[in-house]
């Protein structure tokens, strides 16, 4: 069946055809007795706009774009409806993209929501935000950076301090008396990775401990499979030389960690302690309750499409790089025992 057309809703209410454009786009403009006739009109053709024809006339739509790296990780799933919270109050609809941490994909996904005229895009990047997306802004798409800094300050960016981040986990087990400590990262292309790493070795340092003794447990990804072989290295040490606390770049993979040495009889906090990063829903929820360093996660999100949504009103705004502070929750995986 083919919709009905705006022509046909003019026939049938008997009105002009830009008296169902204004009934559309400005219903402040018509009386109410023909607003009515026109809407009654609407109903019974089954009338649906063309939003996409419109789009095309005045040359943007009605959305944004949002680029993460994994959106199976929950944390990127909090972002994501923090930037919706601000979307919808501004009646603009959010395309989800997923990079999977593949600079490929990631460009694809721009040159796609290039092609569809987003009013702006918001990025978590793969690597450093590069040439791709400079010349996206100078094509007039604004661009944020989410959980990111911009290194060049040509973006407005939005993050938590990851350095400081780092140093609070590890400071927290150093704390507990642990003197071998395992970092559990991802990879290093990854500047989350990179300052998480930087944070835990300016701990190690700020406690007089050599950094060189902070073990570096490498983790191809940033899932819970990652954590498991992460877990099974860590097992394959011997007992005596094994870290007894280990503090893992993210949630997911300080719960594969948790999953692969449990299932093996080790004793959480007894024998290792654990510390995850960005307190995702799971962590709390975990059998054994993980500690984690809290990331604000929707506010991110939030505040990214509100500096996005700013640069579209007024292009010439000034760029702002906003930092928040992360948060040690601490729960049953790093408490010191009895």
């Amino acid at each position: 069946m083919v919709p009905a057309s705006i022509k046909e809703v003019a026939a049938h209410a008997g009105v002009s055809i830009s008296t169902v454009s204004n009934v559309l786009n400005r219903p402040e403009m018509v009386a109410k007795a023909t607003l009515e006739k026109v809407r009654a009109a609407i109903a019974e053709l089954g009338f649906v706009r063309n939003e996409s024809a419109r789009q095309l006339r005045v040359g943007r739509s009605r959305t944004i774009g949002l680029v993460v790296l994994d959106v199976a990780n929950p944390f990127f799933t909090d972002v994501a409806r923090g930037v919706e919270d601000e979307a919808s109050r501004a009646s603009l609809a959010v395309i989800l993209c997923n990079t999977d941490d593949r600079e490929r994909r990631e460009n694809h996904y721009l040159d796609l929501l290039e092609e569809h005229r987003v009013q702006g895009v918001l990025i978590t990047p793969v690597a450093s935000e590069g040439s791709r997306l400079a010349g996206l802004q100078s094509r007039g798409t604004p661009v944020v950076l989410v959980d990111s800094t911009s290194a060049s300050l040509a973006q407005c960016s939005v993050a938590v301090d990851d350095v400081l981040g780092g140093e609070i986990a590890v400071s927290h087990l150093l704390a507990a008396g642990h003197n071998r400590i395992a970092y559990i990262g991802g990879p290093r292309s990854l500047h989350q990775v990179a300052d998480r790493h930087s944070g835990a070795v300016r701990a190690m340092v700020r406690d007089g401990r050599n950094p060189e003794d902070l073990a570096v447990v490498r983790a191809d990804s940033l899932d819970v499979a990652s954590g498991r072989r992460a877990g099974a290295e860590w097992l394959s040490l011997p007992p005596r030389g094994r870290p007894t606390a280990a503090f893992a770049v993210n949630d997911l993979v300080a719960l594969g960690f948790l999953q692969e040495v449990t299932r093996n009889g080790i004793r959480i906090p007894g024998d290792v302690a654990v510390v995850g990063y960005d307190d995702i829903e799971f962590a709390a929820a975990a059998a054994i309750p993980l500690t984690s360093v809290r990331q604000p996660r929707r506010q991110l999100g939030r505040t990214a499409a509100r500096l996005l949504l700013e640069e579209v009103a007024d292009p010439a705004h000034h760029h702002r790089q906003v930092i928040f502070e992360p948060e040690l929750i601490i729960r049953q995986s790093s408490q010191p025992v009895e």
